[in-house]
């Protein structure tokens, strides 16, 4: 890991030596100050312009891309990295590997101390058949109000939870509850080896109860692709579950390649699916 640098002391400290008209604006600093101070929710993006990502501007992509974070990949390459967060289980995941399996395709499952409580055979499936098994934490709190400690142990006990039931060590990518994090939160991620993977694209799917079918599934997802692309989808969805099928396929069709996100951080490709 990279180590963290202090942004708004730098810039204040530049502005001091180089004095008032030494290249660094108030606004830049009043900007710089509040990017790392303030908490932040990440949303549904807003769809790129002709199929081009999406972009949440600089101070958001810039704060990201300087804390070990990502969300989203490579604007030159048609790659997916597909995510599922799963925070218990209502019946569908099996459907949703299942498909996976089929395709061959790589995900990254975001699970939390809940749903490793009460599904450690899907837990065991998903790295059994190679897909990386990231932290979601352990009681999926609002980690923008927990202490540095309650962090910690939000991480350490979902860690030790995976090897109990696996044997292996859990993948050192976190997703923060309900995408809520600040400066601080990426700070204390980074200092524990964790990159913080956030998404450039999802949909409103959560609302068990309102499912809408997996036509709309499938057009909010096609609608929203885009180079890069970091998917968030719930496991819990059963338009999700249904979708797979016809979605994972009509994708590669259309020159996508799926990848895990390990291909973010390396050219190696993880073994998996075997």
């Amino acid at each position: 890991m990279k180590k963290k640098i202090n942004i708004v002391a730098v810039v204040l400290s530049l502005g001091l030596l180089m004095g008032p008209n030494g290249g660094v604006t108030a606004k830049e600093v009043s900007t710089k100050t509040v990017m790392t101070t303030k908490d932040i929710g990440w949303g549904i993006p807003k769809k790129g312009k002709n199929d081009l990502q999406p972009y949440p501007g600089s101070d958001y992509h810039n704060l990201i891309e300087e804390n070990d974070a990502y969300y989203i990949g490579d604007a030159d390459d048609d790659v997916i990295y597909l995510t599922f967060d799963c925070g218990y289980e209502n019946g569908n995941l099996p459907m949703i590997l299942d498909a996976l399996l089929e395709e061959e395709v790589p995900a990254l499952f975001f699970v939390t101390g809940h749903f490793m409580e009460e599904e450690p055979d899907l837990i065991r499936r998903m790295a059994d058949e190679g897909h990386l098994v990231g932290n979601h934490t352990y009681d999926h709190p609002n980690l923008t109000t927990v202490t540095h400690e309650q962090f910690m142990d939000e991480l350490t006990r979902a860690e030790e939870k995976y090897y109990e039931i696996t044997g292996e060590e859990m993948s050192k990518f976190l997703r923060p509850p309900e995408g809520k994090f600040n400066q601080e939160m990426l700070d204390w991620a980074s200092d524990a080896g964790y990159y913080t993977i956030l998404w450039s694209l999802a949909y409103v799917d959560w609302y068990v109860d309102d499912q809408k079918g997996p036509a709309y599934a499938f057009d909010q997802i096609t609608d929203r692709m885009h180079p890069g692309a970091i998917i968030l989808l719930h496991s819990t969805s059963s338009d999700n579950a249904q979708v797979m099928d016809e979605l994972l396929p009509a994708l590669k069709e259309d020159g996508y390649e799926f990848r895990s996100l390990h291909y973010l951080m390396t050219d190696d490709l993880p073994e998996h699916l075997e």
